[in-house]
């Protein structure tokens, strides 16, 4: 191969894809975008430092004004959240859990979490599957029974799996909450369960990655330090706007047994650019994060409310409140060819989409490659700024897609004059365009 050609082409393939992204509607839920100046942070000599340990015992000189940095990012975190221990060194939302796991947890453990058909995710799976949970930490994992066609933990049913775990030595070291699909909730019934499972000599973890931006402090969803979590893991890149990148909330009573599993136990250098930009999104926060907040959440109704109205079977309708409670759009798509063949034909008309199991999945032999459902976010769009109107728009762009068959070229000239006007990132301090790559002058 040519290195100048293949250089050349690096920077081609990186501005098609930016290309791409203006005129696309990028609905994924695990995605977001992040301002300007968050991103400018990545650009910074902090991205070339280490800082092995915590603020002020680190391994490595050089570091007083990277440490005084994340000590900043740390307090306003804690002011967000309520919390009064925060780490932001783990590098993503899977290393925040293993550094849960690492903390609270021994080796041939029991843990209670959500099936993926259910929402969870992956790294709370079983070894069986290839999940963190147990191909990693080595975890038995067992699941929380669920409500017959709800998003909903079965309390009475889970308390009473819990009690004959323990009768027969498999003692629930830690419950894990949250997931990958997060719709309502109920979900999480951290009230009814918490203080139960602590009564068990277990542990309450919240996996937060999909709606942390939601749930600070008196914010739009249930605060699960305040409802009884002893730890909440997240990534920063979803409903919270910034970087790629992970973080723990818990109480200064676990600090340092939390501490010690993030380092030395599963993070060396924590990507010290990413402190920065995390610091950043946490003052946009503080002053605009509970207005995008809402925001997201009624975006996410009216595309449900729409897609529903169109023909597609949206997950929840009987629910109340119907549909969502947070960023996140669960549709069932088995009838129109399932989520792989719908993912496709959305990316064709540039509408961003991913392929999703749902609950009836496993019992209908369908698996996570070519599963029955697609999932829908609205956290990006509501970042540059689209309403209501806007998510109904792309409610009937989709409908055109997927119920009256109409090709997706044709659909994608839509999408295109919609987005045109949506380029630019709100809720920042310092607003600017979403999809423009950075040039640096030399």
């Amino acid at each position: 191969m040519n290195p100048e050609e293949e250089y050349a082409r690096v920077l081609q393939l990186v501005d098609e894809h930016h290309r791409w992204f203006e005129e696309s509607i990028p609905l994924i839920a695990s995605e977001n975008v992040t301002s300007p100046r968050c991103r400018e942070m990545l650009l910074t000599d902090f991205g070339h430092r280490y800082a092995e340990g915590w603020p002020g015992e680190r391994l490595y000189a050089g570091t007083k004004y990277i440490d005084q940095v994340e000590l900043i990012a740390i307090e306003l975190l804690k002011e967000l959240y309520g919390a009064t221990f925060v780490d932001i060194r783990p590098v993503s939302g899977t290393t925040a859990n293993i550094a849960a796991y690492t903390a609270f947890t021994e080796a041939g453990d029991t843990i209670m979490a959500t099936s993926i058909p259910r929402g969870g995710h992956i790294t709370i799976g079983p070894k069986h599957l290839g999940g963190t949970a147990g191909a990693v930490c080595r975890l038995n994992v067992e699941y929380f029974p669920y409500i017959e066609d709800e998003f909903a933990v079965d309390v009475d049913k889970t308390k009473q799996k819990i009690e004959l775990l323990n009768k027969n030595g498999k003692r629930v070291a830690l419950a894990v909450f949250g997931g990958s699909v997060f719709l309502t909730r109920r979900q999480a019934p951290l009230r009814e369960l918490a203080d139960f499972i602590r009564a068990q000599n277990g542990f309450v973890m919240y996996d937060a990655a999909h709606v942390l931006g939601l749930i600070i402090k008196d914010g739009v969803f249930q605060d699960p330090l305040q409802e009884g979590a002893d730890i909440v893991t997240g990534s920063t890149h979803k409903t919270f706007f910034s970087v790629q990148h992970g973080i723990i909330l818990s109480h200064e009573k676990y600090a340092e047994r939390i501490k010690k599993a993030v380092f030395p136990g599963v993070v060396s250098n924590h990507h010290l650019g990413s402190v920065a930009a995390i610091a950043i999104t946490a003052c946009e926060y503080l002053k605009y994060g509970r207005d995008y907040a809402r925001q997201v959440v009624r975006n996410a109704r009216a595309l449900a409310e729409t897609l529903y109205e169109q023909g597609l079977q949206v997950i929840g309708a009987h629910w109340n409140p119907p549909f969502t409670e947070t960023h996140t759009v669960l549709v069932d798509v088995v009838e129109l060819g399932g989520g792989l063949k719908c993912e496709q034909l959305l990316e064709r008309a540039n509408i961003i989409v991913n392929r999703n199991m749902i609950p009836r999945d496993i019992r209908e032999k369908r698996h996570a490659n070519d599963p029955g459902g697609i999932r829908l976010g609205t956290s990006e769009v509501t970042r540059l700024g689209m309403k209501e109107d806007h998510l109904r728009q792309i409610a009937e762009l989709i409908a055109d897609v997927l119920i009256k068959k109409m090709e997706p070229e044709k659909v994608k000239e839509r999408v295109r004059e919609l987005k045109r006007e949506f380029q630019h990132v709100r809720y920042a301090i310092e607003e600017g365009p979403a999809y423009k790559r950075p040039r640096l002058a030399f």
